[in-house]
């Protein structure tokens, strides 16, 4: 499932691409032909990411709101300028990892699932796409067919939003639907602060008091987006293996200055992944150490997807256990 990170990063790209644009709106799967009826022709007046969830506003008071889910992405193709902040597709921006080192121009680096693939931010696809750097192109090499614009839509694309020069597809989303300003602020009241939108003292607090009241294990009170919003299976394994919390601790057992260092880790990791585009959560890599984590999930990560291996500081055996639904992967010596 997408997390705060990505969908943070394509908020950031419509902001670039869309917002100030009049779009054509349409739904080529046939499952959201009456919402793109009422966005079509509509400029786009601003984007809001709160966690995992997206919301684009339109002309007349209209927003959308988009839940990536499990499966959901967005492909982007034409010429899309990039957002300054985040690394770009062909690594001319540098970046800075957790310890505020700025790395070179060649930092940008793609893994196998194209994680930091501009073309498609979410569940990890590819996708034609033409990258613009401010007014300079990028020197990539257009993919086979680039000459036609737009492309045709390919799969079940639920949502098409195009102009003169970008064309994003939305496909495999757990919700896209219209919303009033009332709607949308009602449905961000019920999450969780996100700190990308507030890293102050009452939004930690609001954290601390939250999670310092309930019963319920703390590996379940990271998931839950009315905690705190963003956090995902990946996030959630390494923040608590990098705080050596058990995940079965009761929120309420936690100490408070273990929680408000959980929120602060979740503050860097969260600006990390959207800088990268991937979820680094191991720190003080450099070199060539870096360049295998960003090209290879396996080499970026603390205890996610390594049940069965040595933990890297104790080598103690990562344990996979269910929780939720959800795997949970932890050691269970460092974390005891």
């Amino acid at each position: 499932m997408p997390e705060g990170h990505s969908v943070h990063r394509i908020a950031r790209q419509f902001d670039r691409n869309f917002v100030g644009r009049r779009v054509a709106a349409s739904s080529p799967q046939g499952r959201f032909v009456e919402g793109a009826a009422v966005l079509d022709g509509q400029t786009v007046r601003g984007v809001r990411a709160v966690g995992k969830q997206m919301f684009v506003e339109f002309e007349g008071d209209v927003w959308l709101r988009v839940h990536l889910g499990m499966y959901g992405a967005w492909d982007f193709a034409g010429e899309i300028v990039v957002d300054p902040t985040i690394a770009s597709a062909n690594g001319r921006m540098g970046h800075t990892n957790q310890r505020g080192t700025v790395l070179g121009a060649d930092a940008a680096i793609f893994d196998s699932t194209g994680e930091n693939s501009l073309s498609s931010i979410g569940a990890p696809r590819r996708a034609r796409v033409h990258v613009r750097m401010s007014e300079e192109t990028s020197g990539l090499p257009d993919a086979p067919g680039d000459a036609v614009f737009p492309p045709e839509p390919v799969g079940a694309v639920r949502l098409r939003l195009l102009t003169d020069v970008t064309v994003a597809d939305l496909r495999g989303p757990t919700a896209c639907e219209l919303q009033s300003p009332e709607q949308v602020e009602a449905t961000i009241a019920k999450l969780g602060p996100d700190p990308l939108l507030d890293d102050g003292p009452a939004a930690q607090q609001r954290l601390v008091d939250t999670i310092r009241r309930k019963p319920t294990p703390i590996g379940q009170l990271l998931m839950d987006q009315s905690v705190v919003a963003g956090i995902g299976n990946v996030y959630r394994a390494e923040l608590l293996f990098r705080a050596r919390l058990n995940p079965h601790t009761p929120g309420r057992q936690v100490p408070e200055d273990i929680v408000r260092e959980l929120w602060r880790d979740w503050s860097r990791l969260l600006r990390v992944g959207v800088e990268t585009g991937q979820m680094m959560t191991m720190d003080g890599l450099e070199g060539e150490a870096y360049r295998l984590a960003m090209a290879n999930r396996d080499d970026r990560h603390w205890v996610y997807h390594r049940a069965g291996l040595p933990c890297r500081v104790c080598g103690a055996e990562i344990v996979v256990e269910q929780m939720q639904a959800r795997k949970l992967y932890w050691c269970p010596s460092c974390q005891a």
